[in-house]
């Protein structure tokens, strides 16, 4: 679109032409305020999450406690960290006392992991992790996109989104168009030569053809459309990072979603315990609160002290001996342990998995399978369960082996999370539109399917993630298609998940909070970042920003995404359908020897103003009571419903006859005269066509004139502005037009009225036939 604006300036000006030449580079400054403005809005709401993680670091410099921007800590930096701190850069621990961290934004998982000064690996600490308890001093290793935060949002960078299918559809258009309009300027400009014109009217009538074939106002409609669908958005609390995924969304068949904070509420108390023979509910609580942080920040650890103080535990005496030993989660075995000594001695106490407690305690095998059978019924009621353990007896100079040796089971405690309000229905919505729901978690296997069941995922095959990690890519291709519940997956599981259902034509959706998301969410069609509790870079690889966490917010996204997708259907309908005369007016007119009835003035007027301002109509529209009820459309889907393209080319060649028509036979009264009386048929048989693509199937009287309330201001605009055109001195003489008479405004009116005749004439025979042939 501005290249071709800047050749017919540059044309101008090589013809001694300044004042058409300045029009046209005008004409520009829409094209790139729109995109400029939008985005810009887009990033100026983002910066109210960004404020959500820290954007400055603690550091002693020269002797002094200093607060600076994080991006400015260096190598050999001292600093320091504080309970509720996010870590600036990767650092080793010199000092420091009873330092936990949540390193969940990076490994996934939510257990907290307990740091000892100087000690090899445990004395690490990483950017973009947070301070849960404690306070320290540590050096500075790495910064930058050489921390492990950063070598991941270097690999997000590196991970090029591909082309929405809208786009794919509007570049094809548009190179196709380009290449017919580039045969037939060629053709014009050689014509005109040969006739003997002047080299400066053979290449005026070669531009002004090429601007009328090539649809150039398309992608200042479809930014148009994307902005006020991001607007849309926005207001119900989802913030688009890239326009081109508002449309996007709407294409979505696979919506792939973490379960946690996102189908249900994020929110975790107990709701049962099961006791070992010889033990009761207190004194498995007792053991699973020695078993938690003295200053509890998991959800987990809060839930437990929260059921512990409810039944009457003193939890503060209870944590008010002497941690001998605090080993930290064991990401294999998925538990964690503490040994304590007390005012009655020295005990262990773990919770966890069942089956990492299984796989180190001394359990009685008759016990085994009751417990076995305890945690398969809380799981299968959708509860999220921990096993809980206690060695009564450990040395006070002992280790996690000897600690851990005679561990014995003391019980189990239920979880429940509960789904979020309208969630059912928003996924009998999704079911209703064919788009598949793939549940994603951490969880037991038993629990995700428990909660695939109270969701409406019945009978959803489950897998795991040994599952993928045991599939190789045609394997994994098979199991996605199958299984609509994931357990105990591993965040960077997802990014494989991702690529086998895109490798399978589907357009995916994924959502995704912690850094190490960032990967699946950038390969992801639409990757769908959490607001509330998502990290900085799982928010800028994301397309779509969750401000409120809630699937029922993608769901709506969604629907919206598929309104934008109609109405730009309609949109770009009507604008091939105008293009017919443009292009026809171009090249008859030449063809026939007549001056030129277009200039390139003309067509900037009509493409930059009349054309988005009526297409903004469709936007408008309402959404289809249907919507929701038909399929995905697939990515190859035509923009243009080849249905429907006869009737957009049978209106367009209606009103070009009538148009040439009229000023073919009025020159003889005036070039400026016949031009002004023929644009004011194209720009009221515009109106029409308008009207006529807003009816669809039914009748333009009944249906192209209701339901939208933007349309009499847009046709009033519309109308408006050719009246200014023709009235107006100074606008007529740099358009080269005179106005009619009132009888010409009104055989202008009845000619474009004509124009459309034809086709609204197919349409109602169409109908016809189509109810004969459902008849029959």
């Amino acid at each position: 679109m501005a290249a071709l604006l800047v050749v017919a300036s540059a044309t101008y000006i090589l013809l001694g032409n300044p004042r058409d030449a300045i029009v046209t580079l005008v004409a520009l400054v829409p094209i790139v305020a729109v995109s400029v403005i939008l985005e810009l809005r887009a990033e100026r709401a983002l910066e109210g999450l960004r404020r959500m993680t820290a954007p400055t670091a603690l550091v002693m410099r020269d002797g002094v406690e200093q607060r600076i921007p994080s991006r400015e800590v260096v190598l050999g930096d001292l600093l320091l960290v504080r309970e509720g701190d996010i870590v600036a850069a990767d650092a080793r621990l010199v000092e420091g006392t009873e330092v936990v961290l949540d390193e969940s934004t990076l490994t996934g998982e939510s257990h907290p992991v307990t740091k000892l000064p100087l000690e090899d690996d445990t004395a690490l600490l990483y950017a973009g992790t947070t301070v849960r308890a404690g306070r320290g001093a540590s050096i500075v290793t790495a910064t930058g996109a050489r921390t492990r935060y950063g070598q991941i949002g270097t690999l997000v960078a590196t991970i090029t989104p591909a082309p929405t299918p809208l786009q794919t559809l509007i570049r094809r258009l548009v190179i196709q168009l380009s290449v017919v309009a580039a045969a037939f300027c060629i053709g014009v400009v050689a014509l005109e030569l040969m006739r003997g014109s002047r080299l400066d009217a053979a290449i005026i009538a070669g531009v002004s053809l090429a601007m009328a074939a090539i649809p150039e106002e398309f992608p200042m409609v479809f930014t148009m459309y994307l902005g006020l669908g991001a607007w849309r958005l926005a207001r119900d609390r989802a913030l688009v990072r890239r326009l081109a995924g508002v449309e996007t969304l709407g294409a979505a068949s696979v919506i792939c979603v973490d379960k946690t904070g996102t189908l249900t509420l994020g929110t975790i108390e107990v709701a049962s315990v099961w006791t070992a023979p010889g033990f009761d509910e207190e004194a498995v609580l007792r053991a699973a609160v020695f078993a938690s942080e003295p200053r509890p920040y998991d959800p987990v650890d809060i839930a437990i002290t929260h059921a512990a103080a409810a039944r009457g535990l003193d939890i503060d005496a209870l944590h008010g001996g002497e941690i001998l030993r605090d080993h930290p989660f064991d990401a294999n075995d998925r538990y964690v342990t503490h040994a304590w000594r007390t005012a009655v001695g020295c005990a262990a106490y773990s919770k966890g998995s069942l089956e990492g407690i299984l796989a180190h305690g001394n359990i009685d095998p008759a016990l085994r399978e009751r417990v076995l059978l305890a945690n398969q019924r809380f799981a299968e009621r959708g509860m999220r369960v921990i096993a809980v353990a206690e060695a009564p007896r450990v040395s006070v100079e002992g280790d996690r082996a000897s600690d851990e040796e005679h561990l014995e089971l003391r019980g189990l405690v239920a979880f429940v999370d509960p789904l979020r309000t309208g969630v059912d229905e928003s996924l009998a919505e999704c079911r209703a539109a064919g788009i598949r729901v793939i549940v994603i978690t951490g969880d037991h296997p038993a629990t995700a399917a428990a909660v695939a069941k109270a969701i409406g995922l019945d009978g959803a095959e489950v897998a795991t993630g040994a599952d993928i990690d045991g599939a190789d890519d045609a394997s994994l291709a098979v199991l996605v298609e199958r299984a609509s519940v994931f357990a105990r997956v591993r965040p960077e599981q997802k990014y494989r998940i991702v690529r086998a259902l895109r490798a399978s034509g589907h357009v995916v959706a994924m959502t995704g909070d912690g850094t190490n998301d960032a990967p699946a969410l950038r390969e992801a069609d639409i990757g769908i970042a959490m607001g509330l509790r998502g990290t900085e870079v799982a928010r800028s690889a994301a397309t779509l920003v969750l401000m409120d966490d809630d699937f029922s917010t993608i769901v709506s996204a969604v629907r919206d995404g598929r309104r934008i997708f109609d109405n730009l259907r309609h949109a770009f309908g009507y604008l091939v359908a105008f293009h017919v005369p443009l292009l026809l007016a171009a090249l008859v007119v030449p063809i026939a020897g007549a001056p030129l009835l277009l200039f390139p003035v003309h067509l900037v007027w009509l493409e930059i103003v009349v054309h988005p301002t009526a297409s903004l109509v469709f936007e408008a529209d309402p959404a289809h009571a249907d919507l929701m009820r038909r399929p995905p459309r697939r990515r190859a889907n035509d923009l243009l419903p080849r249905g429907a393209v006869l009737g957009m080319l049978v209106r367009g060649v209606g009103l070009t006859i009538g148009v040439l028509a009229l000023y073919l036979g009025s020159l003889d009264t005036g070039e400026d005269r016949a031009r002004g009386l023929a644009i004011a048929t194209l720009v009221i048989g515009q109106v029409f066509l308008v009207l006529a693509e807003r009816a669809g199937d039914g009748l333009i009287w009944r249906i192209g004139l209701a339901g939208n309330r933007a349309l009499v201001w847009i046709v009033v605009a519309t109308v408006g502005s050719l009246v200014l055109v023709e009235y107006v001195p100074v606008l007529a003489e740099l358009l080269h037009v005179d106005a009619p008479s009132a009888l010409g405004w009104l055989v202008a009116a009845a000619v474009a009225a004509a124009g459309i005749l034809p086709a609204e004439l197919l349409k109602q025979a169409q109908r016809r036939s189509r109810s004969l042939r459902s008849s029959t």
